[in-house]
């Protein structure tokens, strides 16, 4: 694996971490360096412009919703062949699940992972109050191994010399570089259908410039220094590859539904599962012979007038789940598979319809957070009583025509709640599962696909 890592961190939300990390990772392909990308938390957006930058498949990493050891595989495995791996944080270098600790924050990446952290601060409207900043977070968590700041949004070149005078001399670290406030060069403000536009390389001008920015103004090299970390190690691999069962599972993938966690598909893989992908948008019909069938979230609102014309692919999906192939949707995947999905321009469009009931969207948010997951009585998937990890995030509701059977109950910050659907081997609901939170659902899966898979072949 890569002997460099770096986490870039911000002093908060909004400071530039994702428009630095972007510049920073095409800077370091311009020099001719093979570069990983990851990103802290629940994040479908940054790790495709992680991807698409890097060329290589930007990983979620996440220190709630995963066990520690899982965390240190993910980087282990990810960044194998890469020259130097390049970690974005989330909010606040401190900011994670409670107030009263570092759970599920970048911080605690950084020590799990063992990286170097590059701090970056907005330094506009100040000079020396940044170094005041740059050493609060340094003495707050004597592990973070700070090793260097980038000032971002300054006023001028005069305006950084004056920043980096008083954070070189106050907190001992050196300041890598910056980019003024007037560079013009800013993220495309997020919105539905973003991922598709980014892998259509619609951006690519865009991150090549943002790269071009960044060699002019930070010291990619000294960057690249600083970034040495030792090797890491962990004790049993979950990766491990199980030869045993030999089922193949149908994966809805294209700019509807495109909101998957890599590590998912590489637990199934490593399983015993061949994933093959079809596009419900592009008119693809459930591949024969499939064993199980997988519809992940994105934005089936946006693509709802295209779905509903695609009545075959519609009774496809139908057809095979009635028969009982064991099915996991979440959130766009659950959304697509009711009656009908509600625009916000109070347009209706008829879905699936195999989940008793409609989905209207709104304008405002409806939901936002990590879950924990506890299974309802005839979840395959936690059966066992297992308890998985994932979160929420939707601007839509969903309205049962007739009373259902919960999939599973979320447990957040405002405590439980029933959730989801669940009839014979289907399960869905808005939740995003990490199946790295809990391996053995994979194996549930895996054992239900292969039941299915013996069923059809005896019929």
């Amino acid at each position: 694996m890569s002997s460099r890592r770096l986490v870039i961190a911000g002093t908060g939300s909004g400071v530039g971490k994702t428009t630095l990390t972007i510049g920073l990772m095409s800077a370091l392909r311009k020099k001719g360096y093979i570069v990983q990308g990851f990103k802290c938390g629940p994040d479908y957006i940054d790790p495709t412009y992680h991807t698409a930058v890097t060329g290589r498949i930007s990983r979620n990493i996440d220190s709630w919703m995963l066990e520690h050891e899982m965390v240190k595989e993910i980087v282990i495995r990810a960044s194998y062949g890469a020259d130097i791996s390049i970690i974005e944080g989330v909010m606040g270098f401190y900011d994670g699940k409670n107030p009263m600790n570092n759970r599920g924050s970048t911080a605690e990446i950084s020590i799990i992972s063992e990286s170097p952290v590059v701090l970056v601060v907005n330094c506009s409207s100040m000079a020396r109050s940044a170094a005041a900043i740059v050493k609060g977070f340094q003495v707050f968590l004597e592990e973070a191994n700070i090793v260097g700041v980038i000032a971002n949004r300054v006023g001028s070149e005069g305006h950084y010399k004056i920043v980096k005078t008083a954070i070189e001399q106050e907190c001992g670290i050196p300041v890598l570089g910056y980019l003024q406030k007037d560079s013009h060069f800013a993220i495309p403000e997020r919105h539905l259908g973003l991922i598709p536009s980014v892998e259509r390389g619609e951006l690519d001008s865009f991150f090549n410039q943002l790269g071009d920015l960044v060699l002019e103004t930070i010291d990619v090299e000294a960057l690249y220094e600083v970034a040495k970390a030792s090797p890491l190690e962990i004790k049993e691999s979950q990766f491990k590859r199980r030869e045993k069962n030999k089922i193949r599972i149908a994966v809805a993938r294209d700019a509807a539904f495109n909101f998957y966690y890599q590590e998912n598909f590489e637990l199934l893989e490593a399983f015993g599962a061949e994933l093959i992908e079809f596009s419900p948008l592009k008119g693809e019909t459930i591949p024969d012979n499939m064993d199980g069938l997988y519809i992940g979230g994105g934005f089936p609102e946006e693509f709802a007038a295209d779905l509903q014309e695609k009545t075959e692919v519609k009774q496809s999906i139908r057809t095979a789940i009635e028969k009982g192939i064991p099915t996991l949707a979440e959130c766009g995947g659950f959304m697509y598979l009711t009656e009908s999905i509600e625009t916000t321009d109070e347009k209706t469009y008829e879905m699936v319809g195999v989940i008793p009931g409609k989905v209207k969207m709104q304008s405002r948010l409806a939901a936002l957070g990590y879950r924990e997951i506890t299974p309802e009585e005839g979840n395959f998937l936690l059966e066992g009583n297992l308890t998985a990890r994932g979160h929420e995030f939707h601007y839509s509701t969903f309205q049962p025509t007739k009373e259902i059977q919960h999939a599973y109950q979320t447990k957040a910050m405002r405590g439980f709640k029933q959730e989801g659907y669940m009839h014979g081997n289907l399960i869905a609901g808005y939740t995003h599962f990490h199946f790295g939170s809990c391996p053995r659902l994979v194996e549930n899966w895996i054992k239900k696909c292969k039941e299915f898979q013996n069923r059809r072949i005896s019929q």
